[in-house]
């Protein structure tokens, strides 16, 4: 018994010793483990002690870089003004260093244009002149962008730098074409001939010959109509060549100057300086505009004396002036015209011109007509086409064309009716469409297509013919071959033929009306976006820019407008 007590009590004496050794265990670890936490705490304590007394509290987190965007967008424009310059170069070169063109095959056929316009010059430049011997005949050695000649007479824009001489234009095509500097008189569909006449100065004489030809393109545009009105032919300046543009320079300077000579008169004097534009379209509107500015910008300047008596008066025979716009827009332009001192006098038909005054009849408001003596110093013409008398000759021999008026009649192919193989556009065509600009060049970039067409179709049935031709000796597995051969070309051929018929897409109408200010009837989407106003006019000024022919014409046109912000225009006579 007393063994079993005492081993009673020894288990919890055990179980203390074991508790008591444990805990001497923990106390000896804590002890050994307490330094290194205290070293710590002192070594971060001191960190923190030495950062506070080192370096003052840290800032606010810096916003990230403001001016990356503009840095981004500084590497964007230097990257395109590198790209530029090297594309301008390039362009540059290009035009300088021409190519060599191949000769012409006498064994394919004559393609002749008549022409050097908007019509002929989009033919000639999609044409592959491969495919034919082109000739190209016209008065002119040059194509003129007629948009911008309204901005020669006044000199903000030189008479060269809207002249792209065809030279240049037919030595960048892949195979020759030869080139007359000659005014097509006669055209005879009979004996399929162009009689042509050289009135070169170096000639004493008229030179006539005749072009043979196997297709023809007439594009000789047309001549300025004067509705037989007495004395406009006699009297007035025109402005559709540059020849015109360099006329009424000369007139208005030699009225300035001969206002300011010494004893004139008052009455006189006003009738010298009072500047008269017929015609209401955009190439009256924007004469009268650049006559307008030529006066507040630089005459004024240069020449004080004409201040209170220079004025220009726009005449027009409709109700408003730009017919083709919407309303909102006329009313805009007649409004800036007001603003800007231009007298607009519509309902106004010229009836008579005298070298020193136009008379006309003006209808008022109540339907009542009145006659007005309207005196001018420079009288400047700008309405409507006539027929030119080659065309008029043509129309005669054909009986197809007894009731066409404005022009030759033409099918949906731009073929004249009542001939084959000759095809009309521009000015000289009678189409439902308006004859302007936009229209010839969208002509002659159809014909394009459609002659390349039919060059195509004549190689693809030459080839198909010859296959026939094999297709009849071979025998076996060649003649099925040569079978599948026949039916790929036969419906590529009826493929190429798939050309549609001619169909004008409008791009809208722009004008400049002055005071910076232009006005702008775009088609968009399905409708139209109209807008005028100084955007509207860095909008022109970029469209005309960018429907320049050549690098050569926009970079030139660039320096005139930039030469003309600079030091104003030039206010000589010539």
């Amino acid at each position: 018994m007393m063994s079993s007590a005492m081993k009673l009590r020894a288990v919890p004496a055990a179980a203390g010793l074991a508790s008591r050794g444990s805990r001497a265990i923990l106390q000896r670890q804590a002890t050994a483990f307490k330094p290194s936490i205290q070293n710590q705490i002192t070594r971060s304590s001191f960190k923190r002690a030495y950062a506070s007394e080192a370096s003052p509290a840290p800032a606010k987190k810096a916003p990230k870089n403001r001016f990356r965007y503009v840095k981004y967008a500084w590497r964007g424009t230097y990257t395109l003004a590198i790209v530029g310059t090297v594309w301008l170069a390039y362009s540059i070169y290009e035009t300088r260093f021409p190519k060599e063109q191949t000769e012409p095959d006498p064994t394919k056929k004559t393609l002749v244009i008549l022409g050097s316009g908007w019509g002929s010059v989009a033919l000639l430049k999609k044409l592959d002149t491969e495919n034919y011997n082109v000739i190209v005949i016209s008065p002119r050695n040059f194509f003129l962008f007629t948009p911008l000649l309204p901005s020669c007479p006044t000199g903000t824009v030189e008479h060269r730098s809207i002249m792209e001489p065809l030279r240049h234009i037919l030595r960048h095509k892949k195979a020759s074409v030869k080139f007359y500097e000659a005014e097509a008189t006669k055209i005879d569909n009979d004996r399929r001939v162009v009689i042509i006449n050289d009135n070169s100065d170096v000639k004493g004489e008229i030179h006539q010959t005749e072009v043979p030809f196997d297709y023809l393109v007439v594009g000789v545009g047309a001549e300025n109509a004067t509705f037989g009105i007495p004395g406009v032919r006699e009297n007035a300046c025109f402005l559709k060549e540059i020849n015109d543009a360099h006329k009424i320079r000369k007139k208005v300077m030699d009225c300035i100057e001969t206002a300011m000579f010494k004893d004139q008169t008052q009455e006189e004097k006003e009738r010298l300086l009072h500047m008269v534009v017929v015609g209401g379209g955009p190439t009256g509107v924007e004469f009268a505009a650049e006559l307008q500015d030529f006066f507040e910008d630089d005459l004024k300047k240069w020449v004080p004396g004409i201040t209170g008596d220079f004025h220009v008066t726009l005449v027009e025979a409709l109700p408003n002036v730009l017919p083709m716009f919407s309303k909102t827009l006329i009313e805009y332009t007649e409004q800036t015209f007001k603003d800007e001192k231009i007298d607009v006098r519509t309902k106004t038909m010229v009836k008579n011109v005298t070298d020193k005054y136009i008379e006309a009849e003006v209808t008022k408001p109540d339907g009542t007509k009145e006659k007005q003596i309207i005196p001018y110093g420079c009288l400047v013409w700008a309405t409507g086409n006539a027929v030119r008398n080659v065309i008029r000759d043509l129309m005669g021999q054909l009986p197809q064309q007894k009731n066409s008026r404005r022009g030759l009649a033409v099918n949906e192919y731009l073929v004249v009716d009542g001939t084959e193989g000759v095809w009309a556009l521009g000015d000289c065509s009678a189409t439902k469409y308006a004859p302007t600009a936009q229209v010839a060049s969208q002509q002659g970039a159809f014909l394009a297509r459609l002659f390349n067409t039919m060059a195509r179709t004549q190689a693809l049935e030459t080839e198909l013919d010859h296959l026939d031709e094999l297709s009849k000796e071979a025998k076996g597995e060649d003649q099925e071959a040569l079978e599948k051969e026949i039916q790929k070309k036969s419906k590529a051929i009826s493929k190429v033929k798939q050309l549609s018929p001619f169909e004008y897409s409008h791009q809208g109408s722009l004008a400049y009306i002055g005071m910076d200010k232009a006005v702008a009837d775009i088609t968009w989407f399905n409708g139209n976006l109209a807008s005028g106003g100084s955007l509207t006019y860095l909008f022109w000024r970029s469209a005309y820019l960018s429907m320049c022919f050549s690098t050569r014409n926009r970079v030139l046109v660039l320096m005139d407008w930039l030469k003309v912000k600079v030091f104003g225009r030039d206010v000589s006579r010539e």
